[in-house]
């Protein structure tokens, strides 16, 4: 491909400009979205932070050779929820987040480590298309039910209080629940999706590039139609976007940082609820190092250079490593290289990288104007379901492309796919009192033993 700029060069300032903006553009809802699901008082202006930072640091690692941006992972999506349910209370999970992320960047540093002396090819044998393919695609179909649910959610909420049987005695329990009628929420994430679809497959090149973030404006749209006409009917069925939170809002304001609750979380950090994370946290890591692989080989074959020569696999490594911990010290989202970004690249044919570190810095100042950040957080669930529906089939896609690749007409390859896509979709989960193995980690334990167990068979 001829490439419109190169690695090393520098767009005029103007155009510079408006290339960062696009890369911003193409990695922004994938960003946000998952502080957004995650919930427990994540901050999407904190993950807009934390993603730039981070990207910041692979850049320097790769010694500004790679044009690739990080954002926040959804591999990691069922390792976060983890950390808050086995949090003794909400500043617990933020910490364990970080020291989450903190285990998922040792992988990938051991990792670096052991190709800079060994090589690659061990990798190859441990972790064949045949393991990583169909446990990505778990990884996006685990996460199913959670667009689903979020598909009839809006954003303004009511107290509903019942009665319940605790330690023997009835006690009160208030929750919040949404106001509107789920089948209008269902509607406006019907709208988002199909507006994602439309924009992404018949939108021109432009709109190609940012469909989740036209699909999301679309459906924010819908949402306040309803709204509106609910607040003057006052029918509360209708009402789905909670406006109040414009009123007292500040024109700057410095992000609700995740490192600012460690002091707090620390207290109720134990040997049990490190465990949880680590076996929560270290198995996913791998499965995001082979999408690390992947994204990086279809960079090279886009700018017509061996990232995995020059900086070196265990260069881009070390920086999505590192960057990731950085990220999360900061979002509590772990980061990932983006397939967007290399599509924005490929579709633009602008592989500078200083347009990659100007994005990088355009999402740090970003993150501290409330204006954005206010509507980011205003965002219904519904809207966020509704791109999650094709984010999340995305995910559950490129794995099995993947498996696109293997052979299963030899019954080996054929067991090791079948006993991954089998424990993964049927949620096999095993627990040593507090520690949790979930389903993807389970997943790609079996797959890995079960591909050594038959890797040295003949088909005949």
């Amino acid at each position: 491909m001829n490439l419109v700029y190169g690695i090393n060069d520098k767009p005029k300032f103007p155009q510079l400009l408006l290339f960062a903006f696009q890369q911003v553009l193409a990695i922004l809802a994938a960003t946000i979205a998952v502080p957004a699901i995650i919930g427990n008082g994540m901050s999407q202006s904190a993950a807009l932070f934390g993603a730039g930072m981070g990207t910041l640091i692979y850049q320097l690692f790769t010694r500004f050779k790679s044009p690739v941006y990080l954002g926040s992972s959804f591999a990691f999506l069922g390792s976060m929820s983890a950390a808050f349910a086995g949090a003794a209370s909400g500043a617990a999970g933020h910490t364990g987040l970080m020291i989450g992320a903190a285990f998922a960047g040792l992988v990938y540093v051991i990792i670096a480590l052991v190709i800079k002396f060994v090589g690659v090819n061990w990798i190859e044998k441990l972790m064949p298309p045949a393991v990583i393919g169909p446990t990505v695609a778990i990884i996006g179909l685990s996460l199913a039910g959670n667009a689903i649910s979020d598909l009839s959610k809006g954003k303004v909420m009511s107290e509903i209080t019942t009665l319940v049987v605790q330690d023997g005695q009835l006690a009160e329990k208030v929750e919040l629940v949404p106001v509107c009628n789920p089948y209008v929420a269902l509607i406006c994430g019907l709208i988002t999706l199909f507006a994602v679809i439309l924009f992404s497959v018949y939108g021109k090149r432009m709109m190609k590039l940012i469909p989740f973030v036209l699909g999301i404006l679309v459906g924010y749209s819908a949402c306040a139609i309803f709204t509106v006409i609910g607040l003057v009917t006052d029918n509360p069925a209708l009402q789905i976007l909670d406006f109040s939170v414009f009123r007292n809002m500040d024109i700057f304001a410095i992000p609700d940082f995740s490192f600012l609750k460690i002091a707090e979380g620390i207290r109720d950090i134990d040997g049990a609820f490190l465990a949880t994370l680590a076996v929560a946290y270290i198995p996913v890591a791998f499965v995001v190092f082979a999408e690390h692989i992947a994204d990086h080989k279809n960079l090279s074959s886009v700018i017509g250079q061996d990232l995995l020569k020059d900086p070196g696999l265990h260069c881009t490594l070390l920086g999505d490593g590192v960057g990731s911990m950085v990220g999360a010290l900061f979002g509590g989202c772990p980061n990932t290289t983006y397939g967007e970004s290399v599509g924005c690249v490929a579709i633009t044919r602008n592989a500078s990288v200083v347009t990659i570190t100007t994005a990088a810095i355009m999402c740090i100042v970003i993150s501290f104007f409330g204006p954005f950040v206010t509507f980011l957080a205003s965002i219904p669930n519904c809207v966020m379901g509704g791109v999650c529906v094709a984010l999340y089939g995305f995910i559950a896609v490129s794995g099995l492309k993947m498996v696109q690749k293997v052979d299963l007409g030899q019954s080996k390859n054929l067991f090791v796919v079948s006993v991954i896509l089998i424990a993964g979709i049927g949620k096999m989960s095993i627990s040593f009192g507090k520690v949790e193995l979930t389903s993807i980690a389970c997943a790609l334990i079996l797959g890995i033993v079960t591909n050594i167990l038959v890797s040295k068979a003949k088909e005949n």
